[in-house]
């Protein structure tokens, strides 16, 4: 029989109705890798001494600008006399003597012509100097918006002392263990009023900028990061205020979680978009044991560090286990290390603790921008500023944004 040039075919569906079934919704596939709760951002110290410190300095930036790290700190000595120390330092200044510390800001000038993306930050003292907020906003000007002011207090110089005396095992020279009692008291002291002079010249430095922006002097866009140590209970509320970063030395997570719903609390009450406010805790490392610690299956935990603040002691991998349960628990928002040993633990921190957190999908890759404020996620508008302005308005062209957005690259 020959085929039906028209076959027939079933139906596609039954003559009678098919039962409803409810609309099931797809379930999203699991994800493959841990999705961290919060950006973590990430900086290091690079001080360092000796007779090439500032060659050093700059392979040090280099190397994290590598590891896409947000920022380097870098403290040092008081300008050479007639020296300029900001982005026009050259030969025979500050940068370069021998007769003391490389004033950290002339050193900064010529790590931002040397590394195009690290973000940098000058770790020097409240009492510096009254030109120390232009000086601040000139590196600003000339590193293209990756320049800020992490304000120490006078005492932190005797902190990182105690910090490097016990990484060694030895005393610290100033002498602790005697009266100790009264000793810690007036450290506490100390540090109480060091924390209110570091605030103070932080807030000045904030109005001399805005004072600088309105009058031409800089950039309408030079909006430097400010940086204060807020460990001291006394110091809170004004770092909630002024600063951008807010470290905190803590031994436990608890603690610094602590502090970081505190400091985020008090910014909401000073109008402020508490996630405009960043919680680093502050850790000096010594990463000289290796690819792990001493009890690889033991939970990594820093000890207590004086008055310098907690110390790290471990392998990269430890380090890095402590980061992630730090960030899981919410209790900082990143880290910034301090090397005992800058050449050799920086290297190991890069290379191995940030390389290991990359990989597990907690640490970006690249930098999302040109400025440091991009790094840090600081560069859009707080919460508050968006509701007030109401619905959002037409994009404006790059060249007229409001000065409210900060530094766009």
């Amino acid at each position: 029989m020959p085929a039906d040039p028209h076959p027939s075919f079933p139906p596609a569906f039954p003559s009678a109705s098919p039962p409803h079934r409810p609309h099931q919704p797809e379930q999203p596939s699991p994800p493959h890798r841990p999705t961290p709760t919060r950006t973590l951002h990430l900086g290091a110290a690079i001080d360092c001494g000796g007779p090439h410190a500032v060659e050093t300095s700059l392979q040090l930036a280099r190397l994290a600008e590598r590891g896409a790290l947000d920022f380097v700190t870098l403290g040092g000595g008081e300008p050479a006399p007639g020296a300029r120390s900001g982005a026009g330092a050259g030969a025979g200044t500050g940068a370069d003597s021998g007769a003391g510390p490389p004033d950290a800001l002339g050193v900064l000038a010529r790590i931002a012509r040397g590394a195009d993306r690290i973000g940098l930050l000058a770790a020097v003292p409240a009492g510096r100097g009254p030109g120390t907020a232009a000086e601040v906003a000139e590196l600003d000007r000339a590193s293209r918006g990756r320049a800020g002011w992490a304000v120490t207090p006078v005492t932190a110089v005797a902190g990182v002392a105690g910090v490097a005396a016990a990484a060694a095992g030895t005393r610290a020279p100033s002498g602790a263990g005697r009266k100790s009692g009264a000793a810690g008291g007036a450290a506490r002291r100390a540090a109480a009023v060091g924390a209110a002079e570091a605030v103070d010249a932080a807030a000045a430095a904030v109005r001399i900028w805005q004072g600088m922006r309105a009058s031409g002097a800089c950039p309408p866009d030079c909006r430097p990061v400010v940086a204060l140590d807020a460990t001291e209970p006394a110091a809170r509320e004004a770092a909630a205020r002024v600063a951008d970063i807010a470290l905190v030395r803590a031994d436990r997570p608890d603690a610094a979680g602590l502090v970081r719903a505190e400091l985020r609390a008090l910014a909401e009450r000073a109008g402020r978009d508490p996630d405009r406010l960043l919680v680093l805790a502050d850790l000096a490392v010594d990463l000289g044991g290796g690819e792990l610690g001493a009890e690889p299956g033991a939970e990594p935990v820093p000890a207590a560090g004086g008055a310098g603040g907690p110390l790290f002691r471990g392998g990269p991998v430890d380090l890095a286990d402590l980061v992630a349960r730090w960030q899981r628990a919410g209790a900082v928002d990143g880290f910034h290390v301090r090397p005992v040993e800058p050449a050799r633990d920086l290297e190991r921190f890069v290379n191995g603790t940030v390389a290991l957190l990359q990989h597990r999908g907690l640490f970006r890759t690249f930098h999302p921008g040109a400025t440091l404020r991009e790094h840090l996620g600081l560069h859009r508008p707080g919460r508050a500023a968006a509701a007030a302005s109401g619905p959002p308005a037409p994009p404006a062209p790059p060249d007229t944004l409001p000065d409210a957005y900060g530094r766009l690259g």
